[in-house]
């Protein structure tokens, strides 16, 4: 049993995808641009050839040594926490809803824009992570000593504000992203709330 628990408190989740990020971007070195090519979140491939996996395959390329660094050290260090607090299927979920969300977002103002600028990276996702991280310091009462909303928020502002006076950087996949993040951390609040309320008239009857 405490085994299992340790198990439980170990960011699986997050060292997983830390890793598959990992060897994928050693794999671009054997492949060259290949997988980038097979991959990018590119407007023609997906909207008239259907190549619908671009939307997650998307999520697993970076253009270099930095991207892939800054996007796996806060997947890694945020992740841990939130993986801790809301499970490691839940933390999976939401990241997954979020990079696809995020780069639905960015394949629909490419449409709008007319743009075949293609673009690769865990950003939308890892947005998600923040939109999550704000959601539990709002409304997760066990989770308000970890961090304040003022600071989540500035966080976040930064973050975006990098990204927009930045070049080459897919704005709308980190707004999609922070969006879907944060929608679905309210539905896991709002389970987990319900939940313990139902444990605790099942416990005083």
């Amino acid at each position: 049993m405490q085994q299992l628990r340790g198990l439980k408190n170990l960011p699986i989740v997050s060292l997983l995808l830390v890793s598959i990020n990992l060897i994928v971007f050693l794999s671009g070195f054997i492949a060259s641009d290949t997988l980038s090519y097979m991959g990018s979140l590119q407007k023609t491939a997906i909207v008239e050839s259907r190549e619908y996996g671009r939307v997650v395959w998307a999520m697993f390329l970076h253009a270099d040594v930095s991207h892939l660094f800054n996007n796996m050290i806060i997947l890694f260090f945020l992740g841990s926490m939130l993986e801790k607090e809301v499970g490691h299927i839940w933390f999976g979920i939401i990241y997954f809803l979020s990079g696809i969300g995020g780069n639905l977002v960015s394949l629909a103002v490419k449409i709008w824009e007319n743009s075949e600028t293609p673009s690769i990276g865990a950003s939308g996702a890892v947005f998600g992570l923040d939109g999550l991280l704000l959601v539990l310091v709002l409304f997760s009462t066990s989770f308000r000593n970890t961090a304040t909303p003022t600071r989540v928020i500035l966080m976040i502002v930064l973050s975006l504000y990098n990204g927009f006076t930045g070049q080459n950087i897919d704005n709308a996949a980190h707004i999609g992203g922070l969006a879907v993040g944060f929608a679905v951390g309210m539905v896991y609040v709002f389970l987990a709330k319900s939940f313990r309320k139902k444990e605790r008239c099942r416990f005083e009857d």
